[in-house]
């Protein structure tokens, strides 16, 4: 190296030293989290403008409300609703079988729970990928088809003029239409079949993603002692999903009360209405067909605070058997 270079080496060395090192100041913990905090802002509005701030209706159960004279015209009553639930003998054994029709579907729902998991693992032994996604596919469709269209596709296939009774009458099977609608028999069993041919493909969707989460060693330490895919379905798959299987069960019995109301209400008629009633039709009815609002909303009320009761019983269930909480 010649004595210039040296020397030019050793002036620039000087010049870095004498200059002053620019550090980026490091972004505080606080302003971080400040930051993600304001990522989440709008979904805590939206979650404050369609479940805290409806609450405010509650209101109209302490009232005999009403719509032409509107809230301030209309009469305070207090606690007068709540008392003629359980003081009228007829009101009593209405709501008796409104109760009885929701925890029934509810059960028989939480029994057939197992289905999407056993779907699960049955449609992640499929081989041949495009078979798989298309059976998939299919009956995840469903999920994404609304009730009312189900009504309409369950009316062309099973009413009076329908294709089932048209081919049982063609081939000399019945001699009369069998009314697979218009009947007051198996009511939860049907309701529940639809509810399970509906929402089976998209059940299954979170076991699949529980399946592919499962460390792939397992499978070949299960391969290499000689066991068979059944055996690896059982003793691996099965045990794998069990949590998450767990844990939906118990938000499922958390939400015993909450069975929705459109499946029902498309399905209702003169025929299936004793039995066909849960808690969120029984509401609706008497609201806007009884137009009895107050009372409505005084049902409503007490419906969801024995869910949130349930929630939090379960919620201890969970934490004293598995040691961790669910919500």
């Amino acid at each position: 190296m010649t004595q210039q270079a040296i020397v030019t080496e050793a002036a620039a060395a000087t010049i870095e030293e004498k200059a002053p090192h620019r550090t980026e100041r490091p972004v505080s913990k606080n302003r971080r989290s400040f930051r993600m905090f304001l990522c989440i802002v709008p979904f805590l509005v939206l979650v404050f403008l369609f479940s805290y701030f409806p609450l405010y209706g509650w209101i109209y159960a302490l009232f005999d409300y009403r719509p032409a004279l509107g809230l301030g015209g209309s009469d305070f009553v207090g606690l007068q609703w709540f008392q003629l639930l359980v003081s009228s003998p007829t009101q009593v054994a209405q709501v008796g079988q409104v109760v009885v029709n929701t925890l029934a579907i509810s059960f028989l729902g939480i029994a057939t729970s197992v289905l999407p998991l056993a779907f699960a693992i049955f449609l992640n032994e499929i081989r041949a990928p495009w078979f798989r996604n298309a059976v998939q596919t299919l009956t995840t469709l469903p999920n994404f088809i609304s009730w009312v269209l189900v009504y309409m596709i369950a009316f062309s296939l099973f009413s009076s003029s329908g294709l089932v009774n048209g081919v049982l009458s063609d081939a000399g099977l019945i001699t009369t239409p069998v009314k697979f609608l218009d009947t007051d028999q198996n009511v939860w069993l049907t309701m529940t079949l639809w509810s399970v041919w509906k929402g089976l493909g998209w059940g299954a969707i979170i076991y699949l993603a529980a399946i592919a989460g499962i460390d792939q060693s397992l499978y070949e330490s299960a391969e290499i002692d000689g066991a068979g895919r059944f055996q690896k379905m059982w003793y691996i798959t099965v045990p794998q999903l069990m949590p998450t299987y767990l844990v939906l069960l118990l938000l499922s019995i958390a939400n015993l009360l909450n069975n929705g109301m459109e499946q029902y209400f498309v399905f209702q008629n003169a025929f299936n209405k004793e039995h066909i009633q849960v808690l969120d039709l029984y509401v609706y009815n008497i609201g806007m067909t009884g137009n009895n609002l107050s009372m409505a909303t005084a049902i409503g009320m007490l419906k969801s605070l024995i869910s949130v009761i349930l929630l939090f019983t379960v919620n201890g269930i969970a934490k004293r058997v598995r040691g961790e909480s669910i919500v």
